[in-house]
């Protein structure tokens, strides 16, 4: 399987760059690439009263991208702004379930965000997490009772935390099955 990160707008690459070693790692059957063209975010998705972005129109935007792409399988958008949908206050992401595009954004992943003094490692924990979590739905997954599974919905950077970046033994057999109908290794 092909996984391609699009960055959407100005993205730290650093960041980007070690998401894609780790969502390697986590899907070891799986190539992470780049894509080399950065989209630019859709003004139109800019909510002037709340001022954060509708995840639901840049996933589209992802979802356009994917579709006229041959390759990758699953595309990856990754945005540095802040999200919402109707009725929640923000989300750290979005994805189709099942389909080919996510959504994540690194918003509200810094340390700087919650008043803390920076902390790189910590951000690119939080990132892969939320990129392993918006692809697992891609992949059919709903969330997981699981507190600790990567699959678990996260209403706070807290929950976020607490979980790992791993799918639980009951989500990894449902990835597994999920790829085998359909052709892909995840």
């Amino acid at each position: 399987m092909k996984i391609g990160i699009l960055r959407i707008g100005p993205v730290d690459l650093s960041v980007i760059e070690r998401v894609k070693e780790n969502l390697n790692m986590i899907f070891p059957e799986t190539e992470t690439q780049l894509i080399p063209k950065t989209a630019p975010v859709p003004q139109e998705a800019f909510d002037k009263i709340r001022r954060q972005y509708r995840s639901d129109i840049i996933l589209s935007l992802v979802h356009s991208y994917a579709e006229r792409a041959k390759t990758p399988d699953r595309v990856l958008g990754v945005i540095d702004a802040d999200l919402f949908v109707p009725n929640l206050n923000f989300v750290f992401g979005e994805a189709e379930c099942p389909g080919k595009a996510a959504l994540i954004s690194l918003w509200r992943l810094r340390q700087e965000f919650y008043g803390a003094p920076p902390n790189f490692e910590l951000f690119v924990e939080r990132s892969t997490k939320e990129a392993v979590h918006e692809l697992g739905h891609t992949f059919g997954l709903g969330h997981c009772a699981n507190p600790f599974c990567v699959m678990y919905f996260s209403n706070s950077i807290f929950e976020t935390d607490r979980k790992k970046s791993l799918f639980c033994s009951q989500c990894h057999l449902k990835v597994q099955g999920f790829a085998a109908k359909s052709g892909a290794k995840p």
